[in-house]
């Protein structure tokens, strides 16, 4: 092979454009293959993080009062329907609140060891529960303790908020306070101190966007019934009962008050629906970047076969000369498997280069992370491999070429 790569680079010299065009197509592709599976990665990542939550039983309910009733009749409007949602067959468990884990839609404050905001040590959500929250959503209680009922305050739209106690996540707890632990300790999540009184193993943020992605499982439970005209009411079913309560849940609560609206589109989901249409610009991201990778690895493919075999077609005289004088097929086909081995190594050399360059651009736009080494190298290994298998069909064929070519004039 070495004695081959001599006369190799002359003819290439002879064949420019064409050289050129092939590596720089190889070294476009790598950068963004390269970066679009990094990204693909990353998603994939993103869309599969744990909530904490028991998710396989759990539903959510959207219910919007008619009329803005008053913070007090909201009280008991909300406890009569955690009574009917408790009394159902096949209901576990419910409770009602401001959010949940992938909602979208929530309250996030800056939490840390005084009441100055510009001093926070770490962003958490905010999550409105009772006694009965931690057994409904099935979160697991790593330190301290649960909340009692004689806990459990109002709050209405107007009201600070100031909660004696507090459950923490443990990745809050840690970033709170790394070197022990949190339970009995005070934290600021407003301008009052709060004592915290468990720690539970993970509660995810409403939130996917990147913004949160720091803070994804940092989350404070505040023990208050939100009096608001909109509620969420998180159902837990008994195993095997998601779907038959799912059926039976607004009939249920229209027939204890029918001054309510719940869509009959999105206003009982279960939790699977809730995690799909959070994690659908993921999950779309993803198919394109496939697609994309897909399309640039066939495109490049192809201008190999075509490049190499309009190469055959030229040379079919000079490889029949090379036949007359003694080559071997397998000399052939190891001739032209150099030739676009040695125009695949430039083509990711300046690829490697562009992928690097790429990724720093993508970190600047869109906080992307940095790109791994390991995909450079893989992404050089799949365009080296392509390279190579796409040039073994036309590469055959010209081995195949009898010497008697050498002998034709035209």
């Amino acid at each position: 092979m070495s004695m081959q790569i001599r006369p190799i680079l002359a003819t290439l010299r002879h064949h420019k454009a064409g050289t050129l065009l092939i590596a720089l197509q190889i070294a476009l592709t790598l950068a963004i293959v390269c970066n679009a599976l990094f990204i693909i990665h990353q998603r994939l990542v993103h869309l599969s993080q744990p909530t904490g939550l028991d998710e396989a039983d759990l539903l959510m309910v959207h219910n919007q009062w008619v009329g803005q009733p008053a913070s007090g009749k909201i009280a008991s409007l909300m406890a009569a329907d955690l009574d009917t949602l408790r009394r159902m067959p096949g209901v576990a468990d419910a409770y009602a609140s401001n959010s949940y884990p992938l909602s979208g839609d929530g309250v996030t404050y800056g939490i840390g060891h005084n009441p100055d905001k510009r001093k926070f040590v770490s962003a958490t959500a905010i999550y409105f529960v009772d006694q009965n929250s931690l057994s409904t959503l099935g979160l697991k209680l790593v330190e301290g303790r649960n909340f009692l009922a004689d806990e459990i305050g109002q709050l209405g739209p107007r009201d600070k908020i100031a909660a004696p106690v507090i459950i923490i996540t443990r990745d809050l707890a840690k970033q709170l306070f790394p070197n022990g632990s949190a339970v009995g300790k005070l934290a600021y999540a407003s301008d009052r101190p709060s004592t915290i009184i468990g720690v539970v193993e993970r509660m995810q943020s409403p939130f996917v966007d990147t913004s949160m992605a720091k803070w994804a499982d940092c989350s404070t439970l505040l023990p208050f019934q939100w009096l608001t005209g909109t509620t969420q009411y998180i159902v837990r079913a008994q195993p095997g009962q998601l779907l038959s309560v799912a059926g039976r849940v607004r009939a249920s609560l229209y027939a204890a008050n029918r001054m309510r609206v719940i869509s009959p589109k999105d206003g009982v989901r279960t939790f699977s629906d809730v995690r799909e249409v959070a994690y659908k610009s993921d999950r779309g991201m993803a198919i394109l970047m496939g697609a994309i990778s897909i399309i640039l690895l066939g495109v490049t493919g192809a201008g190999i076969v075509g490049l190499t075999s309009f190469w055959v077609g030229q040379r079919r005289k000079q490889i029949g000369v090379r036949r007359a004088l003694g080559a071997t097929r397998h000399d052939i086909l190891s001739y032209f498997l150099t030739e676009n081995l040695l125009i695949g190594v430039a083509g990711v050399t300046l690829g490697g280069l562009l992928a690097i360059v790429l990724n720093l651009w993508l970190m600047n736009q869109f906080e992307m992370g940095r790109l791994a080494p390991g995909y450079v190298v893989s992404g050089v290994v799949m365009l080296l491999l392509l390279g190579q298998g796409a040039v073994l069909a036309p590469a055959w064929r010209a081995s195949h070429v009898p010497p008697v070519e050498a002998t034709r004039s035209v």
